[in-house]
């Protein structure tokens, strides 16, 4: 059943605001922003690439998942055996095969290289943890996040253990940046709108009349899942040339912390909702980061203490929880005047099920 083009050009308008939205904060950043600005404006891009990939699944699926940053790793971690120099591979990471240990890719094949190991990954082990449903799904993810940590920081002559990895080409910038948010928000988008994501949120909503009706709910979770590995692999790809280094301990509680907070203060159930939580909470970020590097007051130097951040970041998903639970978004997506508001993400049962038909 194919949809009217007036319900077609409703759904699209969210990607697309979003999309010039940052794109003019990115043109308005590399004209007037200093060097420390524009590398806080890549590092907010890569934060969106990472939330709306866990939007991807848990905002369709229901499922809250604390492993998805272990795909950011595997991304990361591709990239950098990828893009580094082969002489500096030969010399660190003397395990690997000797077909990667000889190769060198540019960032654009390496990125995509990533995001798709990633994705594979997600396809071998969601067969298994997608079969699970509630609090179980969410803790067999835990326990997935666990595992690549551990796999990481231990494998020595492969990911150089908890020892740094070095040499990755510096190659991002602004504009890069916001491709790579482009890019997850439109794979997100074009996900939510297809019959899969149709029949995804028809299960979160009534799982039981979709499961009758035929949806194959663990069929359309993993895909959900593999979708979601693709950009957040793309976006760990991304953060090791950002950074040009990598390490596991980049990659496990504390990042996993800050993109659940992000994804929960805009809405877990709206594109936009993902969107605004990262733009909100890395204003509030970048502002903790320059109080904690102090500041002066009748000639004196106040700084607040290390951790402030994290602190201001708890205390504000909460009061979100309490008062907001669905977000500064309401789960609503940003439109423009003239076309309809998007008020519920997902559409009754029996329309779902009708495009998966």
């Amino acid at each position: 059943m194919s949809r009217p083009p007036s319900v077609i050009r409703q759904t699209i308008v969210t990607p697309i605001i979003l999309i010039v939205v940052l794109l003019a904060m990115t043109a308005l950043t590399y004209q007037f922003g200093s060097r420390a600005f524009n590398r806080t404006a890549i590092e907010m891009f890569i934060n969106i690439m990472v939330v709306v990939g866990l939007y991807a699944f848990i905002g369709n699926s229901g499922l809250l998942s604390f492993g998805h940053i272990s795909f950011m790793c595997l991304g990361a971690y591709m990239t950098a055996w990828l893009a580094i120099p082969p002489v500096m591979k030969s010399i660190t990471l003397k395990g690997l095969p000797a077909w990667l240990l000889h190769t060198q890719l540019p960032m654009w094949i390496a990125t995509p290289i990533s995001g798709a190991f990633a994705a594979l990954f997600a396809l071998i082990v969601g067969r298994i943890i997608m079969r699970l449903s509630g609090i179980a799904a969410s803790i067999a993810t835990f326990g997935l996040l666990g595992v690549v940590n551990n796999v990481y920081s231990n494998w020595d002559s492969v990911t150089g253990g908890q020892g740094s990895i070095v040499g990755i080409p510096p190659t991002m910038n602004v504009w890069v940046g916001w491709l790579g948010a482009a890019v997850a928000i439109a794979i997100a988008y074009l996900y939510s709108v297809s019959r899969s994501g149709l029949a995804l949120r028809a299960a979160r909503d009534e799982a039981v009349a979709a499961s009758a009706s035929g949806v194959d709910i663990v069929r359309e979770r993993l895909v959900a899942f593999v979708v979601s590995a693709f950009i957040i692999g793309l976006a760990g790809a991304l953060y090791a040339h950002f950074l040009s280094i990598v390490n596991p301990g980049s990659f496990y509680l504390r990042t996993t912390f800050i993109a659940l907070s992000m994804l929960v203060v805009g809405g877990m159930y709206s594109l936009s909702g993902a969107v605004s939580g990262v733009v909100a909470m890395s204003v509030l970020i970048e502002l903790f980061r320059n109080l904690e590097r102090g500041f002066s007051v009748g000639g004196l130097t106040v700084a607040l203490p290390n951790g402030a951040q994290e602190i201001a970041i708890g205390i504000i998903t909460i009061v979100i929880l309490i008062y907001l639970p669905s977000g500064l978004t309401r789960n609503r997506e940003f439109t423009w005047r003239g076309w309809p508001l998007q008020r519920r993400l997902a559409p009754p049962v029996q329309t779902a099920l009708k495009e998966t038909n």
